[in-house]
């Protein structure tokens, strides 16, 4: 192929990306359209509208901090090694009540420690059950895979509900301290409480929020440099095909272990704060349906994509709070319905899997550019450019 038809190739294939782009903004530019337009209509009927409060606004994104760290994680096991991890929920509780068994006044051994130590034994807890769990399932197929990180995840959750010395069992642990209060960024509560009074919120969930936003964008910038390194270049060789990269002389079973702990060590630091931001933790908030909701997530953003994991992320996130919002105003319309709050999240959340999957099989935000090293894109534009 010639340089003339590689470049017209190119352009034509941008132009396909910009009109998919154009087409997905103007679709939830026309949801807006006809929000704006349907409540004052449904105001004169008097069913309850519900209230968006800048304090909901922002308790929503201090949890949807914690959501897209474990799309993240999730993402380097599955969207970079093609790794299967049904143990999503498990690493992240492990994160949460290593946090509050060493942190809570309620814990059951009474250490109270700063929330540090909490990061430092949950990062290493979760590496090393990681590196347990990986170290007889890595070499199975992908649904074995799946079948082993199930069943460890249930182990868990029944170690937590069940041995009380340890964890308190289901009475939970409370009495975590705030992060910002002891932690050494505490020096921004002269500069965040002015603004968390001019908004009407809670000044802790402010705190939370910008602490959580800060950690996300770290994570996002680390994984964002290792997937463009060789590292990840041989990740995704792997995740194609790993006969090759084996045949290229890569170990191919230490590349998947490392894929495989680092994403358990983020969903742990993502559990290790959500412990701190609600500071209380029970047994029951180990639901093995928030793996369904990462999972799809990540799958909704596209596979291999850091890009594609927030916009998921976030995407689930509005998906579960909003139904807490709008749960009443649902009732109102359909009052001849009984309509289960769970129940109303999984069906948008199934319509929105169809829905994606149906019109962008490879997901919102593919990797595609995101595989190319930056020095390459910015030659082949300026080759573009003298053209």
């Amino acid at each position: 192929m010639s340089l003339e038809s590689r470049l017209r190739s190119t352009l034509a294939g941008r132009t396909e990306e910009e009109k998919r782009v154009l087409a997905l903004i103007a679709g939830f530019l026309s949801i807006v359209l006809v929000l704006v337009v349907l409540g004052p209509v449904v105001a004169l009927t008097g069913l309850p509208l519900p209230t968006l409060s800048i304090s909901f606004i922002i308790s929503t994104l201090a949890i949807a901090g914690m959501y897209l760290l474990l799309t993240l994680g999730l993402n380097v096991q599955w969207g970079y090694a093609g790794l299967v991890n049904f143990s999503v929920v498990a690493f992240w509780g492990i994160g949460a009540y290593t946090g509050a068994l060493l942190t809570g006044a309620g814990s059951p051994h009474e250490l109270e420690l700063h929330p540090l130590y909490g990061l430092v034994v949950a990062i290493v807890l979760a590496a090393v059950l990681g590196f347990a769990i990986g170290l007889p399932t890595l070499r199975l197929r992908a649904d074995y895979l799946a079948i082993a990180t199930l069943g460890f995840s249930e182990i868990i959750r029944i170690i937590i509900l069940n041995e009380e010395w340890l964890t308190a069992g289901g009475l939970g642990v409370g009495g975590m301290p705030t992060l910002v209060s002891t932690w050494p960024l505490s020096f921004t509560t002269p500069v965040l409480d002015p603004i968390a009074d001019l908004l009407g919120a809670q000044t802790r969930t402010v705190h939370d929020l910008v602490f959580v936003m800060l950690l996300t964008f770290v994570v996002f910038l680390l994984l964002r440099r290792l997937q463009v390194s060789p590292w990840g270049r041989v990740l995704r060789t792997i995740r194609g095909d790993e006969d090759v990269a084996a045949a290229l002389g890569k170990n191919t079973y230490w590349y998947k272990m490392q894929a495989f702990v680092l994403g358990c060590v983020i969903m742990a630091i993502a559990g290790w704060y959500y412990a701190h931001h609600v500071r209380f933790m029970t047994p029951a908030e180990l639901d093995p349906i928030d793996t369904f909701y990462i999972w799809v997530a990540v799958i909704l953003g596209g596979s291999g994509s850091n890009r594609g994991a927030i916009i998921g992320g976030f995407t689930v996130v509005i998906i579960l709070q909003g139904t807490r919002l709008y749960n009443d105003f649902i009732d109102s319309i359909l009052f001849f319905l009984t309509i289960d709050e769970a129940a109303l999240r999984l069906l948008l959340v199934g319509l929105l899997v169809i829905l994606v999957v149906r019109l962008r099989p490879e997901g919102i935000l593919p990797p595609q550019r995101e595989h190319i090293w930056p020095a390459a894109l910015r030659e082949r534009a300026g080759e573009e450019g003298e053209q």
